[in-house]
């Protein structure tokens, strides 16, 4: 998991979600999964981003991941949960 954009995701409409993780990390999976999930049916641009490659992040997040920002604020550690990630979408189009 390197800092990357999900590919399609710089020409998707709506809010920045960042996924802070690190490699082999199965909680990290699992989010990646429901913010794909959530994402086909409310677009976004999601940032997947390595907290092994900058030790501000891996001293600030590495007890807490997977972390998810949305337009960079914090709304989810350790699991995302689903319900809220779409109310939050819908309620701020």
């Amino acid at each position: 998991m390197a800092d990357r954009a999900v590919p399609g995701a710089e020409m998707t409409p709506g809010p920045r979600v960042v996924l802070y993780g690190k490699p082999d990390c199965h909680l990290c999976d699992g989010a990646r999964v429901v913010l794909e999930r959530v994402s086909a049916e409310h677009p976004f641009e999601l940032v997947e981003c390595d907290i092994t490659t900058d030790d501000g992040l891996l001293k600030a997040y590495f007890d807490r991941i997977p972390v998810v920002t949305v337009d960079g604020a914090e709304m989810f550690e350790y699991f995302v949960d689903e319900a809220a990630l779409r109310n939050h979408l819908e309620s701020s189009r």
